[in-house]
Parts: structure tokens; C-alpha cells; sequence
């Protein structure tokens, strides 16, 4: 049997299916030369510049994944600051107030797509 539509993976432009993003976690993507940051929580992903506005380094830990709580911050393994997954605002640490460069993103067909 052949189809007409490929894959989500496949298609042009895409940077993965929703349900690769854990619900209440995160998955890093990377989006040319940018690695990005996707968060999820129930049907709403966002997306950011993986990047802490604190040192611009990384947010992720040893193993490249970034570290979530309770489904609604992420956590700098570097420096234990916290950003809230809808807007990417540092509430605690040596960053506070500063915020995530967003990565403006859409979800269309259960893919992901820059916006």
C-alpha cells in the first residue's frame, strides 16, 4: 500500500511531533544553527532559545536534556534558575526577571512548526 502524505517527520520545515515533547517536560530541538528548547504542557507547546539569560550557556544538564518541574518551570542545570513554561520569565535565581528569548512555534496536524 502507498500513501500520498509522508510522515511528520518528513515534512518540510517540522521540528517534531507534539507527542515527542513529554507532557509536562521538555525536548531540544535544533532549528538550523539554534538549538531550541520545546515545552508541553497538555496540547500547548512553547519554544525558546536554548540559551540562560544569566551566562548564555545551555540549559541543559550532562546528558543535553533540560530539566522540567511540575510541569510548569524549567530549571538552568548550571545555575538552578527557574523559567516558567508559558513565557520563559526566570522566577527564581541568579537571573530573576530576565527572561528565555522565545521561539515562536505552531502545532499543526500534531507536528510542530516554526511560527
Amino acid at each position: 500500500m502507498t500513501s500520498c502524505c509522508r510522515e511528520p517527520e518528513q515534512r518540510a520545515g517540522a521540528l517534531c511531533r507534539v507527542e515527542d515533547v513529554p507532557d509536562g517536560g521538555s525536548h531540544t530541538v535544533s532549528a538550523g544553527a539554534q538549538s531550541v528548547i520545546l515545552v508541553r504542557r497538555g496540547e500547548a507547546v512553547w519554544g525558546y532559545l536554548n540559551r540562560c539569560p544569566h551566562f548564555s550557556i545551555t540549559l541543559g544538564a550532562a546528558h543535553g536534556g533540560v530539566l522540567t518541574y511540575e510541569g510548569r518551570v524549567m530549571m538552568c542545570a548550571h545555575h538552578s534558575a527557574l523559567f516558567r513554561f508559558e513565557d520563559g520569565q526566570c522566577i527564581e535565581g541568579p537571573c530573576q526577571g530576565a527572561a528565555l528569548d522565545p521561539y515562536p512555534v505552531r502545532i499543526a496536524a500534531g507536528v510542530v512548526y516554526p511560527a
